[in-house]
């Protein structure tokens, strides 16, 4: 606090408010990581701050104008980043290098440090051992405990907690795949159309957005609070199949094995579910530096380069077979107009794809 008052006494005692306020406006358009650069040396050379004192004013600094402009818009380096909402306290404490996220999968939790680490942040990942489902996760986010999960995205989530809106399998999760009793192999294998795959009946995790999705589009619904449940469930008939992302389904069996199930190789099932990292309401920054880091890592290809490899996507492909599959395509009702569709390099192909027919 003493150091705040400082600064503040000297600003006025020279007259600079004015100069404040065209500085503010000339920085607002750089990420924060960049912002508090420039801050610190307006600041220093105006005030006589060491460094190690600026750090402390830079931090407050930073977080205060971010969640007073947390409507405009984050530059990225194709300009098309939608900004990242905050309320934020102009009072808040000096911002925290650690963040504590539930995220345990390891391409996500790879990528986040990395984006972390592009971003020159200098934080520090702390993992969560607590299992928690999805409800609980959006509760601890906003309460402050957890400051970044991940997520398929929803409308209700989006108006919720902060999206970095960089889909984190480039549409993969949205191309779902069938786990199916082995004993009605046959009876996929017939389905030609949507009205042909209305007569079979989903399971899913009432938590999970799918779930919403389905059903908007006629689709019968059978739901469990515990995704433990799905597959006795799916096995002992209570609903014909659990439509997983193509990327997640032969890992996810794998670690449920039940000799009466198998993937289906016939249908894929495909609607626009992108996934994201969602950050906490009290940590704009965290949320700018994420944002930074994955913009620089799409820019330069690396992102590609180690989604390739840590997803083992050529194999993926060889493995699915998608172009010969039945494509059974549904609409995302509720998917928000800020979704970067139009950012093909955020994207795979495969909704352009037509299918077997």
């Amino acid at each position: 606090m003493a150091i705040h008052l400082t600064a503040a006494m000297r600003v006025i005692a020279t007259g600079m408010t004015s100069v404040i306020r065209y500085v503010f406006t000339l920085t607002t358009s750089l990420i924060i990581t960049k912002r508090a650069a420039c801050w610190s040396l307006f600041i220093m050379a105006l005030t006589g701050l060491s460094a190690s004192s600026f750090a402390v004013f830079a931090a407050d600094t930073a977080s205060s104008h971010f969640a007073a402009n947390s409507n405009s818009n984050l530059n990225s380096n194709s300009g098309s980043s939608e900004a990242i909402k905050s309320d934020v306290s102009h009072t808040q404490a000096p911002i925290s290098k650690t963040i504590v996220t539930t995220i345990q999968q390891t391409w996500q939790l790879n990528l986040l440090k990395e984006a972390l680490r592009r971003s020159d942040s200098g934080y520090q990942v702390q993992q969560m051992s607590t299992q928690m489902n999805q409800k609980r996760k959006v509760e601890e986010a906003m309460a402050g405990t957890v400051d970044v999960f991940w997520s398929m995205t929803s409308k209700e989530l989006e108006e919720t907690v902060l999206p970095v809106r960089i889909p984190l399998f480039k549409g993969l999760l949205g191309n779902r795949l069938l786990i199916i009793r082995k004993a009605d192999e046959t009876r996929f294998a017939k389905v030609k159309t949507m009205a042909d795959f209305r007569q079979l009946k989903a399971g899913q995790n009432r938590y999970w957005p799918d779930a919403t999705i389905l059903e908007a589009n006629g689709l019968p619904v059978v739901t469990s609070y515990q995704y433990t449940n799905l597959y006795p469930m799916l096995e002992g008939g209570r609903f014909d199949y659990l439509a997983l992302g193509a990327q997640e389904i032969g890992e996810e069996l794998a670690s449920h094995p039940d000799p009466a199930l198998k993937v289906d190789s016939h249908i894929l099932l495909q609607y626009r579910s992108p996934a994201y990292f969602f950050v906490s309401p009290k940590r704009p920054e965290l949320a700018a530096a994420i944002l930074a880091g994955l913009e620089s890592m799409v820019s330069d290809g690396s992102f590609d380069e180690m989604f390739n490899r840590e997803l083992k996507i050529e194999q993926l492909y060889r493995e699915a077979k998608f172009e010969q599959r039945v494509i059974i395509r549904l609409d995302t009702p509720d998917l928000s107009p800020l979704t970067p569709i139009e950012r093909k390099e955020l994207w795979l192909g495969l909704f352009s794809m037509q299918g077997a027919k």
